[in-house]
């Protein structure tokens, strides 16, 4: 059984103009251990859905339906007092900014000592013997001293750090990390990114990593979730996804990652158009005016999820209901890595 399992959840928030549905439907598994990246623009509800998870959705926005099962307990039917027991003990999350995150006029260990003690029957001295340990754990060097400094006393690295450490200080079963390598330089972002999947290794963590960076996901996940407009498009294995997308939304984000045989090109590819507006939605499918392969049905009904036959993969696109065009789209993606590669060779000899 997955560690955790959403399914069908929707969320909305009320507003003067209407309901604002940020997650519509959306299903997704993690299992013990595993890396799920999810990713999307800005708005396709990827944060909303991890605080859906939390249960820390602020008024007045709700979950409408659909369920959410941790561990086989229904988080949905549980009590507030029953959410902060689970809340930084089995499920610890890690938020975008550690600046705002962490409270300027207390010590970064204290604030650690806090969690620990919150969750735990120890002391305060054992608690601050486990805060610096865990300082330790995440790389930060003299951890006895650097547990006495302040937030602003550190860089926006040794900060996130600190959020790690008070994520993992009581062994959580899933970590959620909402975009964690925002605001830092590549090379934090790489040690970051690197320190998540050696912590995933160590305490046989999940993990639920937030993201809208491809080349984030390429480095730690094992399998990807693309969200947009507050749908799940596609899932399947990193390596699959990466290779022969099927989605026009997924293909279209891959496309837009920088490569070094497209320096030639006169400007980065870009998905035509914008994100439609949630209180206004197009009919049928929510890509349909972005998409290039939009034909009439894609304007008047709505995908569903739907697994990919002969494969692990889910796709929400009315393009692969007959599996031979499954086939054809990997081959012809396949037909064109290899063209690519041929000519990057070429240059190169």
């Amino acid at each position: 059984m997955a560690l955790l399992e959403v399914k069908d959840l929707v969320t909305e928030f009320p507003t003067r103009k209407g309901i604002v549905r940020a997650v519509n439907g959306v299903t997704f598994s993690i299992d013990r251990g595993e890396i799920l990246a999810v990713v999307g623009e800005s708005g396709s509800g990827k944060s909303v859905t991890s605080l859906s998870i939390m249960g820390l959705l602020q008024d007045p926005g709700h979950v409408a339906g659909g369920s959410i099962t941790f561990d086989g307990k229904d988080l949905l039917a549980a009590s507030e007092r029953e959410m902060e027991a689970i809340r930084g003990d089995q499920i610890s999350m890690i938020f975008q900014e550690p600046m705002t995150s962490l409270n300027p006029v207390y010590r970064v260990g204290d604030q650690i000592v806090e969690a620990i003690q919150t969750h735990t029957d120890m002391n305060k001295k054992d608690a601050w013997a486990r805060a610096v340990e865990m300082l330790r754990v995440v790389g930060i060097p003299s951890p006895e001293e650097r547990a006495r400094d302040y937030p602003h006393q550190m860089s926006g690295g040794m900060r996130q750090r600190v959020m790690i450490a008070m994520a993992l200080s009581c062994d959580p079963k899933l970590l959620i990390a909402d975009e964690p390598t925002t605001a830092l330089d590549v090379t934090i972002q790489a040690q970051i990114l690197d320190l998540i999947y050696k912590l995933r290794d160590e305490f046989d963590m999940a993990v639920m990593l937030i993201t809208h960076d491809l080349g984030v996901v390429s480095e730690v996940a094992d399998r990807v979730v693309v969200m947009y407009c507050g749908q799940v498009v596609e899932e399947g294995e990193k390596v699959e996804l990466f290779d022969y997308p099927l989605h026009p939304y997924t293909l279209g984000l891959l496309r837009s990652i920088p490569r070094l045989e497209d320096e030639q090109s006169e400007r980065l590819y870009m998905i035509k158009g914008s994100v439609p507006n949630v209180l206004d939605m197009p009919p049928g499918c929510p890509f349909s005016d972005r998409c290039d392969r939009c034909f009439d049905r894609c304007r008047k009904e709505v995908p569903e999820l739907r697994d990919v036959p002969g494969t692990d993969r889910r796709v929400r696109c009315f393009l692969y209901d007959d599996p031979s065009e499954v086939e054809r789209a990997i081959a012809t993606q396949r037909e064109r890595a290899n063209r690519s590669v041929g000519a990057t060779e070429e240059e190169v000899h």
